[in-house]
Formats: structure tokens, C-alpha cells, sequence
């Protein structure tokens, strides 16, 4: 399995709650429109700012697994294509320029006796 993060910061001017329902309900429909999905596909958003805790310039981290490099490769360029309307989307909701991921070596732990997550 590779295994992708990526950090992303909502647009200025969106509240959490817009953010939040714009990726889920705009976004991700769009992504899964232009490709298979990746084998898993989460996105965890972080509390409201003041909520936090501590600082954090992204406001959530998008987990993506896919069953090769090939498969990752494949997926990237169907969505990524100049035509496929992604960065326009992003645009709408998504600070683009403080954009960061990563392909990451993942180590699971479980308790005795449970399956492994995927």
C-alpha cells in the first residue's frame, strides 16, 4: 500500500462549517467523478482555531491510500489533467499556496486480538 497525506488550509473568508461542507459535498464528489477512488480516502478536519490548542496553519489532513506507486501515479494524472477542473475547484475553497503532501510510511498498531485498519 502508498500511503499519501497531504495538509490543507481553507480559503480566507470561509467558516469552518463552509469549508467542511464544500470538500464534502463539492469536492470530493468532483474527485471521484474524475477517477477510481483510492482504496481509502479520508479527510480529518481539525477543531475551530480557537478550539485548537495549539497553532496549526492547515485546517485539515487528507489521508489517501492506494495499492501501488502505479495506481497513485494513474490517479494523479486523471486528476491532476489540465481539463479535469480540480484546481479551479480548489480555488473556491482551498488557500493552494499552503498546500503540502507527502507519500508517507505508515506503521499500524492494533490491540491483540483485532484485525489491522486499512
Amino acid at each position: 500500500m502508498i500511503t499519501t497525506i497531504a495538509l490543507l488550509k481553507a480559503r480566507d473568508g470561509l467558516s469552518r462549517d463552509e469549508f467542511i461542507d464544500y470538500y464534502e459535498h463539492h469536492h470530493v464528489p468532483l474527485i471521484l467523478s474524475l477517477a477510481p477512488p483510492p482504496d481509502y480516502y479520508a479527510r480529518n478536519y481539525l477543531p475551530e482555531t480557537g478550539q485548537r490548542g495549539f497553532p496549526a496553519d492547515f485546517d485539515v489532513m487528507t489521508h489517501m491510500k492506494f495499492a501501488d506507486e502505479s495506481t497513485r501515479r494513474a490517479w494523479l494524472g486523471l486528476v491532476l489533467a489540465e481539463d479535469s477542473g480540480v484546481a479551479e475547484d480548489e480555488a473556491r475553497f482551498l488557500d493552494r499556496s499552503r498546500t503540502r503532501s507527502w507519500t508517507v510510511e505508515e506503521h499500524i498498531s492494533t490491540a491483540p486480538g483485532h484485525d489491522s485498519p486499512r
